[in-house]
């Protein structure tokens, strides 16, 4: 199978069942973000985290491929076989928010991002992860692409917020607070 096929050389792009869309159309810019995103996942787990959390971005990862070929399938095309992101994947990344928090130190403040190089790298995919929620914000204004994907991605987002401190927390990384009133010449008051 040739890499290049010339299709696209119009600025158009084809959904799984041969559609043509424009590439800038909402469809085509959120699963492009959600691919984004698992690249981005993919430069962390390059970067050798802990076991545990290269584990945990294998299946993210899994999971984002599922999503990008979700929405790059419009619902009518329901007869397509293209598996779609479920219910179960959001919960599954509650019960690991919840697990892997409750190892961390409570945290009362804002954080800024940044730390190890894996987490300042995880709060990058955090960040393209709400891009991508919000790609498919607009692309579920325009058409059917049920819940479940936005729901997926804003908790993901929320589950990378809490992996990036744990990969502080494993490999010794500090967190940075934000002392906005401290810049303002005010006094913080402790949490």
């Amino acid at each position: 199978m040739k890499i290049y096929t010339r299709t696209g050389d119009k600025g158009e792009s084809s959904l799984f069942g041969g559609k043509r869309v424009p590439k800038d159309s909402a469809r085509v810019e959120a699963y492009g973000s959600v691919d984004e995103l698992n690249s981005h996942i993919g430069l962390v787990r390059s970067l050798n985290p802990p076991e545990e959390i290269d584990q945990i971005l294998a299946q993210i990862q899994d999971d984002l491929f599922v999503l990008g070929g979700d929405l790059a399938t419009p619902r009518e095309q329901a007869d397509a076989g293209v598996p779609r992101i479920r219910d179960e994947d959001t919960t599954k990344l509650e019960s690991q928010i919840d697990r892997i928090d409750a190892q961390l130190p409570p945290l009362h403040v804002f954080i800024l991002p940044g730390g190890t190089v894996v987490a300042a790298h995880l709060h990058v995919a955090r960040t393209i992860c709400r891009r991508a929620e919000r790609r498919v914000v607009t692309l579920a204004r325009e058409q059917n692409i049920g819940t479940t994907p936005l729901t997926y991605l804003n908790r993901l987002a929320d589950f990378l917020y809490v992996l990036a401190r744990y990969a502080n927390h494993l490999q010794g990384g500090t967190e940075t607070i934000w002392h906005r009133l401290e810049r303002q010449g005010k006094t913080q008051s402790p949490p």
